[in-house]
């Protein structure tokens, strides 16, 4: 693992190749599991704020779950994380042609919304955890993604050049800039640590 100012990063996030195919995988990460997409402290009101725009990219159970529980539920650990229809579905997951995507991010590439999606989602496969003095930054390796590994693999493309946009979102240009250079040490045998 390696430090870049609070965040301990895996190194899998710099190892992993990694690159999203849909045409396999389909959009799974949107529909399975049994817990919705964790949420920013910010992104709630910013959802609840745009919701009206995205509504017509989402099917009409997700519609029917929002307008009952709202755009977040808290789930038994006391997080806030989008609702599900049923037990796996986000209730903003839409299909088309087979494969799920997310109605903000339809929304937001068409002009309707400035949200693009959750920031966990962006993120994906990365999952941050919070710690009172640090975050963790780690790959969830799900068997649903085992063709982003080979796609990844085959393009040569790690899991942080793929994330770049959505660790810039995160932590800022200048700390990706410091991973880039941190990766770089590693493939050295250098032993980084950054404070921003």
């Amino acid at each position: 693992m390696i430090q870049i100012g609070n965040a301990i990063v895996s190194l899998d996030v710099l190892e992993q190749p990694f690159m999203c195919c849909l045409s396999s995988c389909k959009g799974m990460c949107c529909i399975a599991g049994d817990l919705g997409a964790p949420l920013e402290e910010g992104e709630i009101a910013v959802m609840e704020r745009v919701w009206e725009g995205v509504r017509p990219y989402m099917t009409q159970d997700g519609i029917a779950v929002v307008e009952k529980e709202g755009v977040y539920v808290t789930d038994a650990d006391g997080e806030r994380v989008t609702p599900l229809v049923g037990d796996a579905d986000c209730a903003f997951a839409c299909m088309e042609d087979g494969i799920a995507s997310c109605a903000f991010e339809k929304a937001y590439r068409e002009g309707k919304t400035d949200f693009r999606k959750p920031l966990s989602c962006h993120l994906y496969p990365v999952r941050i955890t919070k710690y009172p003095e640090f975050e963790a930054v780690n790959y969830h390796c799900w068997d649903i993604c085992d063709d982003a590994r080979k796609h990844g693999q085959k393009a040569g493309v790690p899991l942080y050049v793929f994330l770049k946009e959505a660790l810039i979102r995160k932590y800022g240009e200048e700390w990706h800039e410091q991973l880039c250079i941190a990766q770089e040490m590693l493939a050295h045998k250098q032993s980084p640590k950054f404070n921003l």
